[in-house]
């Protein structure tokens, strides 16, 4: 009888045995995410509704940005620029960043699993090299940037990515020692201080802290011991408060965050924050219409970058951020589906990585809108896949492009296919 069967009956009973219940999450089956069809169409192989998401929070972060900074070249600091200089480069950026994810979409997941002590050996090299004076660019006070002539790389953005890869691979390699200290815990801790140390000589604490949010994010997802994991996790947050109390400049960036309003702050420390509210409450629930921000007339410094939902506010209103809240958080959602489905496919390390890439951006989100609504204090991080940043929007686009690969290899598995 088994002589009987025809191939596609056991692709079928393939198929459906390799669908828990509860894999994708949600409330959905595996089977509405994933479509069976053994087309050749390319569209029938990725998650189509990521895919969208993405690409509607490029398209309209470059309109926002536009709309940020077309009237800079009003002020001395950028008079030699065209109004349109800020909206190509941004696009340049994009293309960049698009021609690199279609290029890390090729590379299979076991071959980034393979390379991934590599990979991340590499970014610390590159971390070192941009504190060598007349190497790294300095803008602003702070060393972050790698001069290439065409565009400015910030290793700090790259080793998010990377930092990923490898704490994905790395508890992968010591799943047998979840549960030890010092076979697991304490050698990544000693990674993420040397990470920690070169960053803040930049310095770039708020890249650090999403490092080290997402590290151990997975390495919590990963099965690691809960008592561990929280002492650590305790010991961090000591740390992050001793750096603030012996620092005078972030000490005042925090007591002027609680008391923006307050005249002096209102003036130097909370200068930003303080005019970022202001253009919420002008935006109120539909706008003042697009390219009708006031305060990005050089009122609202860095509005392009840090403060862009500031602009978005105060141009949609509060049904414009809504929109982008709701994006960012169907991106976060899909990346722990395709996650969870990877795992369900015995895929750990894709599974650990597409559920980093959500963690990473659900909290860098939630740490710029906090800053851009006053709820935490002032934290030079961008919004992903908005803000303007050749660098971030280059590294978020290839980190939406492994999660996209980790999902076309979950749909060939379940086909019957190998990856």
């Amino acid at each position: 009888m088994l002589g009987k069967w025809s191939k596609k009956d056991q692709n079928d009973m393939q198929f459906k045995s390799l669908i828990p219940a509860t894999a994708a999450g949600g409330g959905l089956s595996a089977s509405s995410m994933y479509k069976v069809n053994r087309g050749p169409a390319v569209s029938q192989a990725i998650d189509q509704g990521l895919l969208w998401a993405v690409l509607a929070l490029l398209f309209l972060g470059l309109v926002m940005v536009y709309s940020a900074t077309v009237a800079l070249p009003d002020s001395n600091k950028y008079a030699e620029y065209q109004t349109t200089h800020f909206l190509v480069r941004h696009a340049v950026s994009i293309a960049v960043a698009f021609v690199a994810a279609f290029c890390v979409f090729q590379i299979p997941m076991k071959t980034w699993q393979e390379l991934a002590p590599l990979v991340f050996l590499c970014c610390i090299a590159l971390l070192i090299l941009v504190l060598i004076p007349g190497i790294g660019k300095e803008v602003n006070g702070a060393r972050r940037w790698l001069s290439l002539y065409v565009l400015n790389i910030q290793p700090s953005e790259l080793m998010k990515v990377c930092a990923i890869i490898y704490a994905a691979d790395y508890t992968v390699r010591k799943q047998a020692y979840m549960q030890r200290f010092g076979k697991v815990l304490f050698p990544m801790f000693m990674a993420m201080f040397l990470v920690g140390m070169l960053l803040l000589l930049e310095p770039d604490m708020g890249a650090f802290i999403v490092i080290v949010t997402v590290v151990f994010g997975i390495l919590f997802l990963g099965g690691i011991n809960a008592r561990v994991f929280f002492g650590v996790l305790f010991a961090l947050s000591a740390a992050f408060a001793l750096l603030i109390a012996f620092s005078d400049y972030r000490r005042a960036r925090l007591l002027a965050y609680l008391d923006p309003w307050e005249g002096d702050n209102a003036l130097n420390k909370a200068y930003q924050l303080s005019h970022s509210l202001i253009a919420f409450g002008r935006g109120e629930v539909l706008g003042v219409g697009l390219g009708g921000s006031v305060e990005k007339l050089h009122y609202l410094p860095e509005a392009h970058t840090d403060f862009l939902l500031a602009v978005i506010g105060e141009e949609l209103g509060f049904v414009g951020v809504t929109v982008v809240i709701l994006l960012f958080m169907y991106i976060v959602k899909r990346c722990f589906a395709i996650g969870t489905q990877a795992i369900a496919l015995e895929r750990t390390f894709s599974g650990l990585v597409a559920k980093g890439v959500g963690i990473w951006i659900g909290v860098q989100c939630f740490i710029n809108m906090g800053v851009n609504l006053g709820v935490l204090p002032t934290k030079g991080l961008t919004l992903p896949l908005m803000s303007y940043g050749g660098s971030a929007i280059l590294v978020t686009c290839v980190a939406m492009a492994l999660v996209l690969r980790i999902d076309h290899e979950n749909r060939t598995m379940m086909r019957g296919g190998t990856t």
